[in-house]
């Protein structure tokens, strides 16, 4: 298979901001759907050009570890597969991840920074904290690459570099995962490799985590997320909350508003917002969810009165 090709993406519109009646703003994107056996369900705007994950491959550089032989509680792999918020049991999980490997916070590769969250982050400047690298919003996923390279024997100081061997098995793994050739490499803002692929092939290997047979590597993965929505995100986090409203859910969330979301069938949602905001991601993903059968009660809370959603994602699904 080719890998996605790189372009200017042709996004569509995805969700109009109205005030008293009127369109006062138009959010574009991309979103795709994937049946359990892996045909299209529906698609809007551009699913197969390359884009960058951003923190949703945080569950595919998870299952890579997994697949390396990494082995950890729970808690464990959805601190390594989470965008954590900086809140207290964010910081105590990621630390248990070091401290279990004979590493400290100040072995992390990533920047310092203040938690994520503003509830956390305002509480923090208050108490005259400066920024940490265990409250960087990555620090779990850092925390698992340093014990993936103990583990393995690997020089851990370089583990970020593209060529370092860990990196290369992560690629491997993304590549196998979403059954494309990463298109680009790229850095992200932790610092670790972001490799380039397609919504499509980012689906694809949402679905294969979660209809991953009991004891894999990709099960433990998982299962960690969906036990512990509370760690991949945050209180105030509609990664979280969507999670904890929708059984059996599989959902990470990205910067650049960028989301993935698989049911335990293995129906599964990928979608990008083009301007990079989070406003419309919520909706967006609501009202695909909705499409895959998903009961819109339960979704009304990550919908707004003044965001409607296009005819693209209003009850008429099509193929790609």
């Amino acid at each position: 298979m080719n890998s996605p090709e790189q372009r200017v993406p042709r996004h569509v519109p995805l969700v109009h901001l109205l005030r008293d009646g009127m369109v006062e703003g138009v959010h574009h994107g991309s979103v795709i759907a994937l049946a359990p056996d892996g045909s299209t369900l529906f698609a809007a705007g551009d699913p197969d050009v390359a884009m960058y994950p951003r923190s949703t491959a945080k569950p595919l550089q998870a299952t890579a570890m997994a697949r390396l032989g990494l082995r950890l509680p729970s808690p464990g792999f959805a601190i390594s597969a989470a965008s954590h918020s900086g809140e207290r049991r964010h910081l105590d999980a990621a630390a248990a991840v070091l401290a279990g490997h004979g590493f400290t916070a100040e072995d992390l590769g990533n920047p310092a920074d203040f938690p994520f969250d503003p509830v956390e982050r305002d509480a923090w400047v208050a108490e005259g904290r400066q920024p940490a690298k265990l409250a960087h919003n990555c620090s779990g996923k850092h925390a698992a690459m340093l014990a993936t390279c103990r583990e393995q024997g690997w020089d851990p100081r370089t583990y970020l570099d593209p060529e370092h061997p860990l990196q290369l098995a992560i690629r491997a793994t993304v590549e196998d995962l979403t059954g494309q050739p990463v298109a680009r490499v790229a850095v992200d803002g932790c610092g670790a490799p972001l490799f380039a692929l397609s919504l499509r092939g980012l689906a694809r290997a949402a679905a294969k985590l979660a209809t991953a047979a009991s004891g894999t590597p990709e099960s433990l993965v998982a299962q960690g997320i969906r036990q512990h929505p509370d760690l991949v995100g945050g209180t105030r986090r509609d990664v979280t909350a969507l999670m904890r409203a929708v059984p059996g859910l599989l959902a990470k969330d990205g910067f650049e508003a960028v989301q993935l979301a698989a049911l335990p069938d293995g129906t599964a949602v990928a979608l990008k917002i083009a301007d990079g905001g989070d406003r419309a991601r919520p909706a967006v993903l609501a009202a695909a969810l909705a499409q895959c059968g998903v009961d819109a009660e339960v979704l009304e809370p990550f919908t707004s009165p003044a965001l409607r959603v296009t005819e693209e994602l209003r009850g008429r699904p099509r193929a790609a």
